[in-house]
């Protein structure tokens, strides 16, 4: 047999061996999409489900998630071509259209519906009323971001103004307002959980007060993608929302502590009991969306708080960058 021939085999042999292991394995088969989530939170546990029970898989989506720590980051990494999907705050959608923006990240699936953080008070009451807070130090999130967006509009709406009624700081990093608290600034403090639940189990404050449930149905974590994505990858969206789906209702019919053990592991040196009382704390007030379609009442709730901040750069209809299609096929 000579060279040529030899070397024709060797490479049909290859071709065989590479189809094989195309059909063998099914990493290959897979459409892959990029998340960049905008921070780990158990907040987000229906995303972890779905992965963790294999309904990306069973949809054939081989997701690749990446933690971008930060709506600044995770905005760029979308509309850089970095990440296919962005898990972030839907008001992020608003500030890139309002700079104009030729390729406008759409939001097609909700994720959580409501805020996710707690009113935490140093002393414990036996019947706390809002207007325990006047004249007390309140220790706020940074100006800008949803949470203190939300956090001043559940005050306002309790008859508290924040900038009359309290001594509020708003100067110190989201990553230290826990450990400020921790070390005796403060009379309250707006947290996210597991803080919260934490400080709690710790007796270093109480938790007498949900913004999450003060303030309404908001589309306050979403999945967005850009208007491009979608037009050339929209059953493969569909097949990622059917996923995300199956984990909404999973979450919701599930008991807490089963929930718990499926997430767990995304949480390095957090106990299982922590999870599962989180779990139950935002599945009992509602914040898990048990539907990917996001509702217009809540997008219009959203603008609403963002302009009694004074944030929201311009007003923006519903279905200009809201997709409903995608999820309600799903859900329908």
């Amino acid at each position: 047999m000579n060279v040529l021939k030899k070397t024709t085999l060797l490479l049909l042999s290859l071709v065989l061996i590479v189809a094989i292991s195309s059909c063998s394995f099914g990493g290959s088969n897979k459409d892959t999409i990029r998340v960049s989530e905008v921070t780990r939170s158990i907040f987000y546990a229906p995303l972890y489900v779905a992965i963790s029970q294999g309904f990306f898989e069973e949809e054939g989506i081989d997701l690749d998630l990446t933690t971008t720590w930060g709506g600044d980051n995770t905005m760029t990494s979308l509309l850089s071509g970095g990440a296919d999907v962005a898990l972030v705050g839907a008001e992020t959608s608003i500030y890139v259209y309002a700079q104009q923006a030729t390729d406008p990240a759409i939001n097609f699936a909700q994720l959580t519906k409501s805020d996710g953080t707690f009113l935490v008070s140093r002393e414990k009451f036996d019947s706390f009323d809002w207007d325990d807070l006047r004249g007390s130090t309140f220790l706020g999130q940074r100006i800008g971001g949803m949470p203190q967006m939300v956090g001043e509009h559940v005050l306002k709406l309790n008859g508290i103004d924040p900038h009359q009624d309290l001594n509020l700081i708003q100067n110190i990093d989201f990553g230290n307002i826990p450990s400020a608290f921790a070390s005796g600034t403060g009379d309250f403090v707006q947290l996210f959980e597991p803080q919260a639940t934490l400080f709690e189990n710790e007796g270093i404050g109480h938790i007498v007060a949900s913004f999450g449930a003060e303030s309404g149905n908001v589309p306050y974590t979403v999945f967005m993608t850009k208007q491009s994505y979608i037009n050339a990858e929209e059953e493969k969206l569909e097949a990622f929302t059917r996923a995300l789906y199956k984990a909404q209702k999973w979450v919701d019919e599930q008991p807490v502590d089963v929930v718990a053990e499926a997430i767990v592991d995304f949480f390095e040196d957090t106990d299982v009991e922590l999870v599962a009382q989180v779990i139950d704390r935002y599945r009992t007030q509602g914040s898990y969306a048990t539907s990917p379609l996001l509702q217009s009442d809540a997008w219009d709730n959203l603008q609403l708080i963002m302009d009694e901040a004074g944030e929201l750069p311009q007003q923006v209809e519903y279905l200009e960058l809201v997709n409903t299609s995608i999820a309600e096929s799903v859900t329908n």
